[in-house]
């Protein structure tokens, strides 16, 4: 290169070798350019960017630099506070994200009213039924695999389901009953937005049903004993539904059938399915079933009150729906789709910032935009939520009725929360992410939760 350089210039740069000689000049700065930008990088100098496909700790003053304001989400601290000086709750850890960046990640009040060691950011939260969502998530990527159709029967590939019958009368005297046949199977689509007819168990809203559950065996939640989901499930097929498939939104344990759905079309336990196809991909490795040894001590537990008034650890609900020492011992080999997950809130913020990028996170595609707008959907038509919110295939979702309400957040917000009072939302339009994860149960309700999505909506200054 030096020497067709040395030639042009010794022939006083005839038009061609100027032209070649201002090339590679261009060449070799902007080289060195690449360079001088790597070595900066390196250097750990921080580049505020407009978006971030990961999540960052950034000092208090970035939220300006998202469009939100410090000084209004400050309000989260005084109301925070508020309630635990009540003893409304003992404490939480709370996270609010923009375009992909944490604005604001704090813990407050107590983590064990036994050692009384506060609330830490890392800590680790039973996430029950925001386990849901995942479990969703990882059905319809099979489904974007061609495996099934939403509205095949579900006994196509779990038989114990072809003959369900509804529930018409419960004897109180011995708990047996007498049924009808189902008109209809129940689908894939049903088993997802909870219009199956399955029930709950012990938190059902029908005391026959409630019995029926508890007489048959079926595990609603954490448990400790050597029980596999797809035994679970298959008592499950054998009780009568609350009503006929499709007919009503009715809260259930659908999600714990798909997730030994996605045992059947994978070939892989729930467990190691999520784990190789979401949690790995997206960073998540705080998420899971159950714990490792070095965890242990990262895990809150969950607390209420006694008789006094004082806060205690809540050692399970006296018909056996919790087990405390969940997920720690045990046989470890129940893998509840619809509430068995533990999780932290960051890791949960990444799951949730997938969705906002259309189905990709940490340069990993989860699903398709296309497929992402159909989970959001409104997959229940009125069945749900009075108009304010419709369901999807995974979550509650804000409608323009809703929006009107105020703190809800935008048209298309769309949201959830679990048994033991964690909360969360992501709003699309304004990419914001907002989650509280605590850990009480048997209290009265309280209302940190939606109080968090007026604020931080408030907070917005840019949109």
């Amino acid at each position: 290169m030096i020497q067709i350089m040395y030639k042009c210039i010794s022939n006083n740069l005839d038009l061609q070798c100027k032209a070649l000689f201002f090339l590679i000049v261009f060449v070799f700065f902007n080289s060195a350019f690449d360079v001088v930008q790597a070595q900066i990088k390196e250097a750990g100098e921080v580049q505020i960017q407009e978006k971030s496909n990961t999540l960052h700790q950034w000092p208090k003053s970035i939220p300006e630099s998202v469009g939100m304001s410090s000084s209004r989400l400050a309000n989260l601290d005084s109301i925070f506070v508020q309630h635990i000086e009540q003893e409304k709750i003992p404490g939480m850890v709370a996270l609010i994200a923009r375009n992909g960046f944490v604005v604001y990640e704090k813990a407050f009040g107590s983590a064990d009213p036994e050692t009384n060691r506060p609330y830490q950011t890392d800590h680790i939260f039973r996430i029950a039924s925001q386990t849901k969502a995942i479990t969703a998530t990882a059905v319809m990527m099979l489904w974007e695999k061609g495996l099934f159709n939403l509205d095949d029967p579900i006994s196509n590939y779990i038989t114990e389901f072809k003959d369900v019958t509804i529930l018409k009368k419960l004897n109180d005297s011995d708990s047996t009953y007498k049924t009808i046949p189902a008109k209809n199977q129940i689908t894939i689509r049903h088993l997802l937005n909870h219009t199956s007819g399955i029930g709950y168990g012990i938190i059902d809203g029908d005391e026959r049903i409630r019995k029926i559950y508890q007489k048959a065996g079926v595990v609603d939640l954490y448990t400790t004993e050597d029980i596999s989901i797809e035994h679970s499930v298959k008592l499950l097929a054998k009780l009568p539904l609350h009503h006929e498939p499709g007919e009503r939104f009715t809260y259930s344990e659908g999600l714990d059938v798909l997730g030994y759905l996605v045992e059947i079309l994978s070939g892989q336990s729930f467990s190691e399915f999520l784990e190789e196809h979401l949690f790995e991909p997206l960073g998540m490795s705080n998420t899971q079933f159950y714990l490792s040894e070095d965890q242990y001590n990262l895990l809150v537990p969950v607390q209420t009150k006694n008789q006094k008034g004082e806060w205690i650890v809540y050692d399970g609900h006296p018909d056996g729906y919790y087990d405390a020492n969940y997920p720690k011992i045990g046989a470890k080999k129940f893998y509840s789709g619809g509430a068995g997950l533990t999780s932290t809130a960051q890791d949960y913020a990444k799951f949730l910032q997938m969705y906002l990028n259309g189905g990709v996170f940490n340069e990993h595609r989860i699903l398709s935009p296309t497929t992402v707008d159909l989970i959001m959907s409104n997959q229940t038509k009125d069945l749900f939520g009075e108009g304010n919110t419709h369901y999807g295939l995974a979550f509650g979702v804000v409608t323009h009725e809703g929006f009107s309400i105020g703190g809800r957040g935008s048209v298309g917000t769309f949201d959830w929360g679990g048994y033991f009072n964690t909360q969360y939302y992501a709003d699309p339009e304004l990419n914001i992410i907002g989650i509280l994860m605590k850990q009480s149960q048997r209290i009265p309700w309280e209302n940190t939760g939606n109080i968090m999505r007026q604020i931080v909506g408030a907070s917005v200054i840019e949109k």
